[in-house]
């Protein structure tokens, strides 16, 4: 069996999962060949890694915008004199590091070189500077780096962090014992590395290192060594500092541990510390951090691909599809000296899904609703896209019926079951599994809550602005296989692929049980949009309030 993604099968099974009544409907007509020849286009080595503001997004728009017009859809996008074009424009800035590097830390006894993504990966700075320079700032560890009032946390006690570099642990507090105020396993925003730098920003620290450790980050090293060593994006922002220290990254635990015991300390025990409302916050003694290196910052305007199947009654209610078309680009290479960064499962199968929902559509009967179709940009360098639509919204996020996603589909494959990147107590949900009965599937919770996958797929970006939204994910209950074969793929391919140059399109490449998880997502949407359904977070749901400021404009 080939290791590359573990099975070989023939496509004639495609749909043996779906019950003969979900095959008269319109969803089965999704064809796995063009699932296939999407994902061989948009994962091939001609479109570079597909990364914003290169020569790979060019040749991505261009393709995503053929396949839309040839589908009969219509442009959705920014609104111009004579309709709307295809694209929405996203402003960002662009910043990578050019020139030689120099990292170090002095301890009393000698002067430690560090080499970017070995001991440590330092992200281009997103501040707008042309350098970064800090010359032997103080080392502070801050537990989990964790300011929560209503759960009475506080990690940092008062400390000052100007002029210092701050360390922090990856995932909440409960992650270890999976028990306490955070929830348990389930990774809260708290968790999260982006909340952990926008509080080291808040607090005006000179720079913040996450230590990665692989089970609570739920990825291996590599994944922050390649993407946070490529060229960092951002929106823009009128005082970045706001949200940005000037310098950000992640250290190896090795490093981390080596650090800690230079400075007389025990990174367990502190760790331990940590997990607990009574920990301080500790100065490494007699160890300082310098760095010294170059950015270079550009404005550049990425796109979103936008289109719209128009409805027939209620135009104005948008039942929306998303999916990233962005991946790494060109990097480090790997050990065969492989430096592109294809993204052929993330995300290329999840935009050839949403292609073919799209072209579907675009076959049939007009639906009651409006459908929008959203290929965002951006989403590897946290979720840029989604976030820029969210804020400057092409339709009224009020009436967006809903938000359905998909990112990075298994090429293995039908499943009897599917499942979601965490669950934000939204009625969605359950009118997904409802739905999916009919296809003979049924649902799995988050296998992984402790990843805090909620907050790391596109549908996050409108969550947080109170349109009920799910990130649809391939089950592991493989039809061929079992879930022991499915559970074999994903730790294969989290270890081994995601975020590298291996994520690729192979001959042995499955589509079938991508266009089964396509057929059942188009089935929710088609009935969403022909319904006068209005889905609801749930009581409890951080986002419900958000949503209910807005009740009077669904009607």
């Amino acid at each position: 069996m080939h290791t590359r993604y573990l099975l070989r099968a023939a496509l004639s099974g495609a749909l043996a999962l779906v019950t003969a009544s979900a095959l008269a409907a319109p969803s089965s007509v999704i064809d796995p060949e063009k699932i296939t020849g999407h994902v061989r286009v948009l994962a091939s080595d001609e479109f570079e890694g597909r990364a914003p503001a290169s020569a790979g997004e060019k040749k991505t728009v261009d393709y995503l915008i053929a396949q839309l017009k040839a589908s009969g859809l219509q442009p959705g996008g920014d609104p111009q004199e004579s309709g709307r074009a295809w694209t929405q424009d996203v402003p960002l800035l662009r910043s990578e590091i050019k020139g030689p590097m120099s990292i170090s830390v002095r301890t009393d006894s000698e002067t430690l070189e560090w080499k970017q993504s070995e001991q440590i990966v330092i992200r281009a700075a997103q501040t707008g500077t042309n350098e970064v320079a800090i010359n032997a700032a103080p080392i502070v560890f801050a537990g989990y780096g964790v300011t929560a009032p209503e759960r009475k946390w506080d990690d940092f006690k008062g400390i000052d962090l100007k002029g210092k570099v701050v360390l922090m642990l990856v995932n909440d507090p409960d992650f270890e014992t999976g028990q306490g105020d955070f929830g348990g396993k389930a990774m809260t925003y708290y968790g999260r590395w982006t909340y952990k730098f926008e509080e080291a920003a808040r607090r005006g620290a000179a720079g913040v290192l996450v230590i990665h450790e692989e089970a609570p980050a739920a990825y291996p090293w590599a994944t922050p060594a390649n993407s946070d060593a490529a060229p960092m994006f951002d929106i823009l922002r009128r005082n970045p500092l706001e949200q940005h220290t000037p310098m950000e990254g992640w250290i190896h635990r090795d490093a981390a541990v080596d650090l800690f015991k230079r400075a007389g300390l025990d990174f367990a025990e502190l760790k331990a510390q940590a997990q607990t409302r009574e920990f301080r916050p500790v100065t490494l003694q007699g160890v300082n951090f310098s760095t010294k290196f170059a950015v270079d910052t550009q404005r550049v305007i990425s796109k979103n691909v936008v289109a719209i199947a128009p409805g027939k009654k209620h135009p104005s209610e948008y039942v929306v599809y998303s999916a990233h078309w962005d991946h790494v680009g060109v990097g480090r290479p790997d050990a065969k000296g492989d430096a592109i960064y294809n993204g052929a499962v993330d995300n290329a199968a999840g935009v050839a899904q949403v292609i073919e929902i799209a072209r579907t559509f675009a076959a049939h009967e007009k639906t009651d609703r409006s459908v929008v179709f959203l290929f965002v940009t951006a989403e590897e360098k946290n979720l840029l896209g989604t976030e820029y639509y969210a804020t400057n919204p092409l339709y009224p996020l009020a009436t967006t019926v809903a938000d359905l996603n998909t990112d990075a589909p298994r090429p293995t494959g039908p499943s009897k079951d599917f499942t979601t990147a965490g669950e934000g107590g939204v009625t969605l949900q359950d009118y997904v599994i409802a739905v999916a009965k009919e296809f003979d599937r049924y649902f799995t919770p988050d296998p992984l809550p402790a990843a805090g996958r909620f907050f790391r797929s596109d549908h996050f970006a409108l969550a947080k602005r109170g349109v009920p939204a799910i990130s649809f994910k391939s089950g592991t209950d493989l039809v061929d296989g079992g879930r022991a074969l499915g559970e074999a793929f994903d730790k294969a391919y989290t270890s081994s692929r995601y975020h590298q140059p291996s994520d690729e399109f192979t001959a042995d490449w499955r589509s079938d049980g991508i266009a089964a998880d396509a057929s059942l997502l188009y089935e929710v949407g088609r009935r969403l949009a022909n319904s006068r359904e209005w889905p609801t977070w749930k009581a409890g749901s951080e986002f419900k309030q958000i949503r209910d400021t807005t009740e009077s404009q669904r009607r």
